[in-house]
């Protein structure tokens, strides 16, 4: 029901809007664009706005907000290269479908296509890596298009939306009419009869949990699958974590960074059952495409990607929630073989994997990413990493039994996105979250650590230092005779660095000193780094 309440500022009713939508916290960084919401964020208390230095780290810290709460996460920048800054953060909201809603200035309605100052048509730009780009040239139209542009951004496959509000939108008068949201986001019927059935003449069975179960909250749902019928599973990385690592029918992650044993059950089964993954090259560059296709059922809640990229004879198009209740009210409907000798098949098969090797007796990235784990297992901890060798480590090493506990990204590979997504889930959560970081990647966005300063965020930054973008020279090792070129990197001193931003920190260079290390960074109440010395011509 909408009601006429009072005229407002556009300000006003952008910040009135936002809370009425739920939100409670906002990343950003102000410019003259913008200077009246920045304005009204100061005379009230409901929205709280955390002040990055980099509107790039404000998309990123909205998206480990996101991604830690099932909620939308919103970022606020000015226009011109406050609004080019945000494409990196929106292209990875949108290959890992994670739904954001950030707000651009724009130059004054007047002064659009005149290249005024600062005016970039930011919709234009980020066209191919949003779901939807909105823009306000009228206070009247603000309310109606924000409340649109968050349902845009969290119905079916969710995803980054920008509004692109020009100056005068916010001092002009407008009527604030309290409209909410409408909560049916459009699920529709499925029908899973043809999985069922599939199931009924299957021997080896196998499932796949993708990103898209952590995405709808279909963990529980998905383990009762699993469990009822005793059915292997494998995991994207998107999907760590929606599926306990510590079950004994837990094979591991699959792709060309995953386990040996995960990739060979894929390649065993008789029947593939894949929920909420699009099987990207990463994945598929390890298979027979036609082979996964004669025993593949994809569900997926986006219906271009059912057989984009393997075609399937059985596509499920729905919510992964939505499907998975589904099959769990109709099993007593069927009878199923005994899956439970397959089971033990695929369990043997981790005997496969590879054991990493030290190539010296310097400390090695999986020495310390194992010891880290015995350290956080017990603290209920969320993880995020950059991109790198160490990214692969952290999804190999630590054992995630819960979702939304991993946080990477996945399509873009984004450097410094990890520390700044960190940053968000703290603020999400209230509790120290870890930062996985490479040398390298750690760079990119570490400024940001003045805004845990800012804000006492238990931000907890465990550094693998190797003094080389690890995965690049690992590829020149095997593909360019190693010749090493742009690899090898100057890093600053870690340890120094943190100290002037006020931030303790230490360096380890022996295994058997990261156990209190650890704890003495979780002992500090705010942010912490430890920057670990190790081999740098390790390989994955």
């Amino acid at each position: 029901m909408q009601t006429i309440t009072k005229t407002l500022t556009g300000a006003q009713i952008l910040l009135k809007t936002l809370n009425n939508l739920g939100v409670t916290s906002i990343f950003g960084y102000p410019g003259g664009i913008v200077l009246n919401v920045y304005d009204e964020l100061g005379k009230q208390k409901n929205i709280k706005h955390y002040l990055v230095r980099h509107e790039q780290a404000a998309i990123h810290s909205a998206e480990g907000y996101s991604r830690v709460t099932g909620e939308c996460g919103v970022a606020l920048v000015t226009s011109g290269p406050g609004a080019t800054n945000i494409v990196t953060g929106l292209a990875n909201a949108y290959l890992d479908s994670y739904p954001l809603v950030v707000i651009t200035g724009q130059v004054a309605c007047e002064l659009l296509h005149k290249d005024a100052f600062q005016e970039v048509d930011i919709l234009d730009i980020t066209k191919s890596c949003t779901k939807k780009g909105f823009q306000v040239k009228s206070a009247k139209n603000l309310e109606t298009t924000l409340v649109e542009a968050f349902k845009t951004a969290m119905e079916g496959r969710k995803g980054p939306v920008v509004v692109d509000i020009t100056k005068n939108v916010f001092s002009e008068l407008a009527e604030f009419r309290n409209i909410k949201m409408d909560q049916n986001l459009g699920q529709v019927n499925v029908d899973v009869s043809q999985i069922l059935e599939r199931l009924k003449t299957s021997h080896k069975p196998l499932l796949i949990c993708g990103g898209g179960v952590v995405q709808s909250g279909a963990s529980k749902e998905f383990c009762e699958f699993a469990k009822a019928l005793n059915i292997p599973v494998v995991a994207t990385m998107m999907g760590l974590g929606a599926f306990p690592a510590d079950e004994e029918s837990y094979i591991g992650m699959i792709g060309i960074f995953g386990q040996v044993c995960a990739n060979q059950a894929v390649r065993d089964c008789d029947l593939l059952i894949a929920i909420g993954t699009r099987f990207n090259d990463r994945i598929t560059c390890c298979f027979d495409k036609e082979k996964l296709a004669k025993k593949l059922i994809h569900v997926d809640i986006d219906a271009k990607e059912i057989s984009k990229i393997i075609p399937t004879s059985v596509g499920i198009v729905g919510d992964a929630k939505q499907v998975l209740n589904e099959l769990n009210n109709e099993l007593n409907r069927y009878s199923f073989k005994d899956f439970s000798i397959w089971k033990n098949e695929a369990v043997t098969l981790k005997i496969k994997n590879v054991k990493p090797q030290k190539r010296t007796s310097v400390m090695h990235s999986f020495e310390v990413l194992k010891e880290i784990y015995n350290c956080i297992k017990d603290k209920n901890v969320t993880v995020s990493t950059e991109v790198g060798q160490h990214q692969v480590w952290t999804a190999r090493y630590l054992k995630f039994n819960q979702p939304n506990k991993f946080i990477t990204s996945g399509g873009l590979g984004t450097m410094g996105f990890g520390f700044p997504s960190a940053i968000g889930a703290s603020v999400a959560e209230n509790k120290p979250v870890v930062c996985i970081a490479g040398d390298g990647s750690f760079q990119m966005n570490i400024q940001e650590l003045a805004t845990c300063v800012d804000y006492d965020l238990p931000v907890k930054i465990f550094i693998l230092n190797n003094g080389y973008l690890g995965m690049v020279r690992q590829f020149q090792e095997k593909t360019c005779e190693e010749r090493y070129f742009a690899t090898k990197i100057s890093n600053p001193d870690f340890v120094k660095l943190a100290e002037s931003y006020g931030i303790p920190a230490l360096r380890v260079e022996r295994v058997e000193d990261i156990k209190s290390a650890v704890d003495k960074a979780f002992s500090v109440k705010g942010a912490f780094i430890i920057d670990f010395v190790v081999e740098p011509k390790e390989l994955l």
